[in-house]
């Protein structure tokens, strides 16, 4: 007569068995379909080959050039420091249009994504929103800077209006994505008990969103103070203009300067947002 024991062993020794129909599922999902497979990688192949022939990509230029791109970052060394005040004046400028650009987007992209998420949304609001942010997505903030640099003249408010209208069309749509990627069981239980559209959103939807909405504002605010140094480039504010002047007046260690004291900034700011990243997931 078989004891305790032996009856345990003979137990954990049996495999659990598993419906065929179940383990063929399980299986086919790590299955590489070969025909797909191997008929999309040489279709991969020649839309890259096509790509690079039509963007005229070429290494052997690339090469070539090797030694004329040695040559001008030599001319930037030493750097020269006998303009540090206006560079941090304006350092200064491009992080003030930074954050107000980063406060008016994110609040325009929040009030944008409520009505471009699909779990919150009815149609009739959605796709127009949607359609909004893809017109927006599909200018760069340059078109816009540029625009309002006609219309309200040069200088940083033209940038803060450029960033801010910008970024509804890239941080809109990650808003919204994240408000549609939240759990539907709280929202389906508010539902049930008969909560309102705005104590659905409030209690069921941006408790869950809430770090992902932080992050990606901590990251447009990163955007923005790279993007603000490009704007000063036609004249929308911040030390894009500076910039821009140096390269024109072939000012290297002014330049090498200007491109140290950029790379510190946005390096502290990059520290910055992954402390408060790791502090709030």
């Amino acid at each position: 007569m078989p004891t305790v024991e032996t009856t345990d062993r003979r137990r954990a020794s049996e495999k659990p068995r598993l419906d065929p129909a179940e383990r063929a599922r399980l299986e086919r999902a790590f299955n590489v379909p070969r025909a797909r497979f191997l008929l999309g990688v040489p279709v991969a192949i020649a839309v890259l080959y096509w790509s690079a022939v039509g963007a005229e990509f070429d290494f052997a230029k690339l090469g070539e050039g090797a030694a004329n791109m040695g040559e001008f970052l030599a001319r930037m060394f030493p750097p020269s420091w006998d303009e540090l005040d206006v560079i941090v004046e304006q350092l200064v400028e491009t992080l003030q249009m930074a954050v107000v650009g980063t406060v008016l987007g994110a609040g325009l992209s929040l009030f944008m994504a409520f009505g471009a998420a699909s779990n919150i949304a009815p149609r009739w609001v959605y796709y127009p929103c949607r359609w909004v942010m893809n017109v927006i997505r599909s200018l760069p903030d340059l078109v816009f800077a540029l625009m309002f640099v006609s219309a309200v003249g040069l200088g940083p408010f033209a940038g803060i209006l450029a960033m801010t209208i910008g970024s509804v069309g890239s941080i809109g749509k990650v808003f919204a994505e994240a408000m549609e990627a939240v759990d539907d069981g709280p929202v389906v239980a508010m539902q049930a008990v008969g909560a309102s559209k705005r104590q659905v959103v409030q209690y069921g939807v941006l408790p869950q969103a809430g770090p992902l909405l932080v992050s990606y504002t901590l990251l447009l605010f990163e955007g923005n103070v790279r993007g603000a140094t490009i704007l000063g480039m036609v004249g929308a504010g911040g030390i894009g203009l500076e910039l821009t002047t140096a390269m024109k007046m072939y000012d290297y260690g002014h330049l090498s300067a200007i491109v140290i004291c950029i790379i510190v900034l946005v390096t502290v700011i990059d520290q910055l947002s992954a402390i408060i990243r790791r502090k709030i997931t």
